[in-house]
Parts: structure tokens; C-alpha cells; sequence
């Protein structure tokens, strides 16, 4: 069964971000698109709203709504979010491949996937959208905020799901490495075995009884002054997986802020990276049936120069 395509925004972009679509229940207690609207956003003060719909910063398919739009079930409106203060994270995208269909980004360390909570304008996303003037760009895949690495993106919406597929199917070849303390009585290489639980609310995973759920072959590279350089390779995708994994093989990885306790930074303290890199994405193209491989540029610092790393 095909899906529903989601209609076009009537609203363009705004600095690669994408406008909101919300969609109006079937019923409630609203006599108009107002009323709603004020449910619905409530981290807004009603005022903000009004100000907003004065400004005619709500639109349906046939235009901006006003104070008095009367409620129709199931239409939908499209809104750009107030523009907030971002930090600016301080670290550049890297492209390794671009063609007409794919782009694949080494995303750096602090720099989100996709817009989320206080993080918009400063995503993979929007920067690539902006720098590579590609407004139809669409990641395929997510790597977590602190990792860096191979980010696969599409170039136009329609081409999206044949690539998700892929990854959903377990038929992409992935790669990480990682820097980590060296224990000389850590049996290499094997592979790692658990049921990881990431609870809402909750920063980091947990691992926890009951049938394995993730799954994760490690072996060690290189030792010196010790540190061991990792590599990783996840059969599984579960959160957090590579970092609960290494944590409980008694080896966190250096620069984590989750394992083995949490500890908070601020948004603007870039020291110290996570040491953890997704160094290759290798597939055959679902489009093409051509085998695809991808490897990252980037190094991980507290290999090459600890000293920089460190401080």
C-alpha cells in the first residue's frame, strides 16, 4: 500500500527549517482556529498567539488565518516558530560524496541531526540546507548530537524511504571507531549482547534483563599510553547503544557525558568531544542495485593529539 503524500507547505522555508504543520482535531470544545491554536501551543502565552495571528504567521491552504477563523475539523496550519538564540556550534560540516540523488556529511561533534528542542537553525539539517542550497534535503538516518561522522542525506523527499529502508532492513554496513581507556585483561575482539531501554524523560540508556535487543562486535585497533582506538560495529541501532556497550565492558568512551554517570554541560562547552565516529556507510544502492561505500575524513583528536583534546 502506497502512502498518502503529505501536502506541500504553503509556507517556503525560513533559514532551512521546515514550518510546522499541526493538524486540527476532528472535535473539541473550539469554536475557532484561535481557540485551538491556544490549546494546542501552550508553552505560548495566548497573547503571543494573538500577536501572531495579527501577523498573519498562521496559514491553511487557503491562506492566513485570523482571530476569527472559524474551527473546521482536520484542516491543517502551518506556522514558523519564533527564531530563538542559538549557540553557534564552532565546527564545520564536511561533505564527502554529492551527486544528484545523495549527499553524505561528516557531521562534527555538538551538531544535532535534525531540529529538536533547543536546537533548529544549528542541525545538520538546516546548515546543510543553507550551505548546499539544497531546500529538499532529507536525512535518511540520525547520529546522536555528541557523535561525529557519515550522515546520509537525500536530495529530494520522494527518494527518502527506498534509502530508510535500508537502514530499517539491517542491509547498511556500519562502521564507528572509538577511543577508550586500554585494559590489557579485556578480551578482544568479541561481541556485545544486551536489552537497552531508553526511558522519556530519562538522559541516558539502561541496559536491562530480558532477550537481547542489541548487539554490537568490538575489537581493539591500536593501544598506546593507555588508550585503546575501537572499532565498533552495531547490528543493532538501539540508543546510546555503542556508548552502553563500551561502558560495560569497563571502557567508557572518552568525552561521555551519560556513561558512566551523567554529567551536565552547557550548551556552549565544546571541550572534549565525545571520542566516537561513525568512520564508514557501505550498501547497495536500492535505486541503482550499485555497491555504495563511504568513509569518513575526519580523525578522532584524543588519538591524534591528546594533549589538544584534553584541554
Amino acid at each position: 500500500m502506497s502512502r498518502t503524500r503529505r501536502p506541500p507547505s504553503p509556507l517556503p522555508q525560513r533559514d532551512g527549517l521546515d514550518a510546522v504543520r499541526v493538524r486540527l482535531p476532528t472535535h473539541g470544545p473550539f469554536t475557532t482556529v484561535r481557540d485551538f491554536l491556544v490549546r494546542r501551543l501552550h508553552r505560548l502565552p495566548a497573547g503571543r498567539v494573538d500577536a501572531m495571528l495579527r501577523d498573519g504567521r498562521f496559514v491553511t491552504r487557503d491562506g492566513p488565518v485570523t482571530p476569527d477563523t472559524p474551527f473546521t475539523p482536520n484542516t491543517l496550519v502551518w506556522f514558523h516558530r519564533d527564531a530563538t538564540d542559538e549557540v553557534r556550534v564552532p565546527f564545520e560540516l564536511g561533505v564527502v560524496h554529492r551527486d544528484d540523488d545523495l549527499v553524505v556529511l561528516d557531521k562534527p561533534h555538538f551538531l544535532a541531526t535534525t531540529p529538536r528542542g533547543s536546537h533548529a537553525r544549528e542541525t545538520a539539517l538546516a546548515r546543510a540546507r543553507r550551505e548546499l542550497h539544497l531546500p529538499g534535503l532529507s536525512p535518511v538516518h540520525r547520529l546522536d548530537r555528541a557523535t561525529a561522522g557519515l550522515l546520509l542525506f537525500v536530495t529530494r523527499p520522494e527518494l527518502r524511504r527506498p534509502y530508510q529502508t535500508l537502514f530499517s532492513a539491517r542491509r547498511v554496513h556500519k562502521e564507528y571507531q572509538a577511543v577508550a581507556p586500554y585494559d590489557a585483561e579485556l578480551a578482544l575482539p568479541r561481541t556485545v549482547r544486551s536489552r537497552i531501554v531508553k526511558k522519556r524523560g530519562v538522559f541516558a540508556a539502561q541496559e536491562v534483563p530480558g532477550e537481547p535487543d542489541a548487539e554490537t562486535h568490538i575489537a581493539l585497533l591500536d593501544h598506546r599510553d593507555g588508550l585503546g582506538r575501537y572499532r565498533l560495529l552495531p547490528r543493532t541501532g538501539r540508543t546510546h547503544q555503542l556508548r552502553v556497550h563500551m561502558n560495560s565492558l569497563g571502557v567508557p568512551i572518552l568525552g561521555d557525558t551519560l556513561f558512566p554517570e551523567v554529567v551536565e554541560t552547557a550548551d556552549d562547552d565544546f571541550r572534549r568531544p565525545l571520542q566516537l565516529l561513525a568512520t564508514a556507510l557501505e550498501f547497495d544502492d536500492p535505486l541503482t542495485g550499485t555497491p555504495r561505500r563511504f568513509e569518513t575524513r575526519a580523525e578522532l583528536e584524543a588519538w591524534t593529539s591528546y594533549e589538544t583534546w584534553a584541554t
